[in-house]
């Protein structure tokens, strides 16, 4: 007889904080109608190369990571999951801004305006 293996769950490429979980939720409470959750990708933009970029998706792609979340679904793009394994996502407001920040230990280094990054 063969004995079966159980490995636990793999960890999620991205980790989010409190804070990013719930700025999803509150997305998500706001979504268009067709939006089955949100999606980070690393698309080519900026003086250092890569961007981060957060929007909605309407349908789910065959290789993205699916994190599900109190608030929703999360995907990460099945391309850019290579640059932000490790990567912890939270959400930061101040009097002035207010976005996602990534703690990406791929990051080789980034603009002087912070909108992109290189690994």
């Amino acid at each position: 007889m063969t004995e079966t293996t159980t490995r636990p769950a793999p960890k999620a490429a991205v980790i989010l904080t409190e804070r990013a979980e719930q700025r999803v939720a509150d997305l998500m409470a706001k979504a268009p109608e067709d939006a089955i959750g949100v999606k980070l990708s690393t698309p080519r933009r900026g003086c250092s190369g890569l961007a981060y970029s957060v929007d909605y998706v309407t349908e789910e792609a065959k290789f993205d990571e699916k994190i599900e979340t109190p608030g929703g679904i999360f995907y990460i793009d099945s391309a850019s999951v290579l640059y932000l394994i490790g990567s912890t996502m939270d959400w930061v407001e101040d009097d002035f801004t207010a976005g996602f920040v990534f703690d990406n230990p791929n990051a080789k280094g980034a603009c002087g305006c912070g909108e992109s990054f290189m690994v």
